[in-house]
């Protein structure tokens, strides 16, 4: 699961990360030492967990929930007791108070774990969703979908046979994609992984299109990748 560190403490920032690397199943994607940076890599890159500080200087945590556009599992990290119960007001996964030990990191990420893999289990049971196009709603098929791309303020919606645009943002169709087919490729593509043809230099083969990977989203499509 990819995560990031958002806090304005070196020394706790480094202990989280720490935490992290010693843990089997999480990767550090951004460690941030403030909340607008977390902010602007949150509107483009894919977190599982997010590790938040709620005190800091010009946006803090707390009001950094308050622009989250897409669901994310939040552990919020603190000095303060006392913004326990505000904490749990914006729906966070859990609230750990510094010095953090490991041993309370850990039951606060395998909550966050358990919750992820819970909505997962239940994308994974639909297998279509709808969408408005053209004046009409129309079913599109998991299996039938090949990529999805941004224009402007719509998305292209690409299946085997047709093509729909659709007035939504790529965020708001990532949330409706089970994450074992679907995967963020690029802030401007959302591709198919069982429709991938062939990957060379940076750039995905779909049905003749080619789809570049974003420097930002390559390593954690590579980690993906079932290699021989």
């Amino acid at each position: 699961m990819m995560c990031m560190i958002v806090d304005d403490d070196v020394l706790s920032r480094n202990i989280v990360k720490y935490f992290i690397e010693n843990t089997e199943y999480l990767q550090l994607g951004h460690t941030c030492s403030n909340a607008i940076e977390a902010a602007n890599i949150l509107k483009t890159e894919p977190i599982d967990i997010l590790y938040l500080d709620v005190e800091m200087p010009e946006m803090s945590g707390l009001e950094l929930l308050k622009v989250l556009e897409k669901p994310v599992e939040v552990i919020l990290i603190t000095s303060v007791k006392d913004y326990a119960v505000e904490a749990f007001e914006y729906r966070v996964t859990d609230f750990l108070v510094k010095p953090v030990e490991y041993s309370r990191f850990l039951k606060a990420t395998q909550k966050a774990k358990e919750n992820i893999e819970l909505q997962n289990r239940n994308n994974e049971k639909e297998d279509h969703f709808y969408v408005k196009s053209d004046f009409k709603i129309v079913k599109i098929n998991f299996n039938e979908l090949l990529f999805v791309e941004a224009l402007a303020d719509y998305v292209i919606i690409n299946t085997i046979s047709n093509k729909y645009i659709v007035h939504s943002t790529m965020k708001g169709i990532e949330q409706k994609l089970p994450k074992n087919i679907f995967i963020r490729v690029h802030r401007s593509f959302i591709v198919n992984f069982n429709k991938i043809e062939s990957i060379e230099d940076l750039a995905i083969k779909i049905d003749k299109k080619v789809i570049p990977i974003g420097a930002s989203y390559k390593e954690n499509f590579m980690n993906k990748l079932n290699f021989l």
